[in-house]
């Protein structure tokens, strides 16, 4: 073991390498590895895998109680700062109980996004909590009532945000549907973007005559406030929300729908991104994600209904597609 580092090819691999001993401490690494943990290689000799990448631990032990090589397609690091990225891993082991370890480069291990969420979450529920409780102090002490009314939107702001961490920490789970009016999501939404410092030219296109869809409005409020800050990233100045009934669309299982139309005057969506536009990591902007897209569409098809981009003659336009309630009867 003592010689394997003295292969200077490892060292310009893409694939971070690592070789552990008997007792999981680290006897080598190559550099694509240890940029992996944030440190040089030289820091990572002797330290034990627990302290470094705990997230490890259990791909090593599966190696060397099964004898054989293992492919992971995800393993989170478990790495502080907590926004660790689920990286595919190898591990094949060797003689007197060592392991080596092949992590694939980064570029290959953008396919799930749920380790890095989860670990944001975690983090974010003190200070929503504390959020909260500050915003719940300044509503009982305003007396104007505007103010109030803007203390309560941050109040029951930091109570979705919340909730929405919960959901992230425990997994998927079926959602709770009722039926609901799907303008009191909206006008949710329109009283949030309104209340910016530079807020948008905001336009109501409402049927008040549409029966109750059936959904999560809570999740309808995440899924719209995603396309609005989205418009309003690239650049828009003017949103249109508008609500119809989808007459001759059928949804999953024969439903009928409704529909929310989500219209921006910005530059609209290129015509080269347009096909891997939901995909998680895709982004048409400088620093984005693509995040936003891709939970919004898996939120809405949870709910048994559908998100997607249509082509519009000015701008990006949106349809968010509900079944009706009517139809649960």
């Amino acid at each position: 073991m003592g010689d394997f580092g003295a292969h200077p090819s490892c060292d310009i691999l893409e694939t971070g390498v690592a070789l552990v001993d008997a007792r999981s401490r680290i006897c080598y690494a190559n550099l694509a590895f240890a940029e992996r943990l944030g440190r040089s290689p030289e820091r990572c000799l002797g330290q034990p895998l627990q302290g470094l990448a705990p997230g490890l631990l259990e791909a090593v032990a599966r190696c060397r109680n099964e004898g054989r090589p293992l492919r992971l397609a995800v393993v989170d690091f478990g790495l502080a700062p907590p926004l660790d990225i689920g990286t595919p891993v190898r591990v094949q082991p060797l003689p007197e109980a060592a392991v080596l370890i092949e992590v694939l480069p980064a570029t290959t291990a953008v396919n799930d996004p749920l380790p890095a969420l989860r670990s944001l979450a975690h983090e974010l529920r003190n200070p929503l909590a504390g959020m909260r409780g500050a915003a719940q102090l300044l509503e009982r002490a305003l007396h104007a009532d505007d103010q109030r009314e803007l203390a309560a939107l941050i109040r029951g702001e930091c109570d979705r945000l919340a909730a929405l961490t919960e959901r992230l920490l425990q997994g998927a789970a079926t959602p709770q549907t009722t039926a609901f009016d799907v303008h009191e999501p909206i006008e949710h939404v329109l009283a949030l973007l309104a209340s910016q410092s530079q807020a948008p030219r905001l336009l109501r296109d409402f049927d008040p005559s549409l029966p109750p869809a059936l959904g999560d409005p809570a999740r309808v409020i995440q899924t719209m406030l995603n396309l609005a800050r989205n418009a309003l990233e690239a650049g828009a100045r003017t949103i249109t929300l508008r609500t119809r009934a989808d007459i001759g669309t059928r949804l999953p299982q024969g439903r009928r729908a409704l529909r929310i139309e989500v219209h921006d005057d910005g530059p609209g969506i290129p015509v080269s991104l347009r096909p891997r536009l939901f995909e998680p990591w895709v982004s048409g902007r400088v620093g984005g994600t693509g995040l936003g897209l891709a939970l919004a569409r898996a939120n809405t098809r949870e709910q048994g209904g559908e998100l997607e981009h249509l082509p519009s003659e000015s701008g990006a336009l949106f349809v968010l597609r509900l079944p009706l309630a009517e139809d649960e009867s």
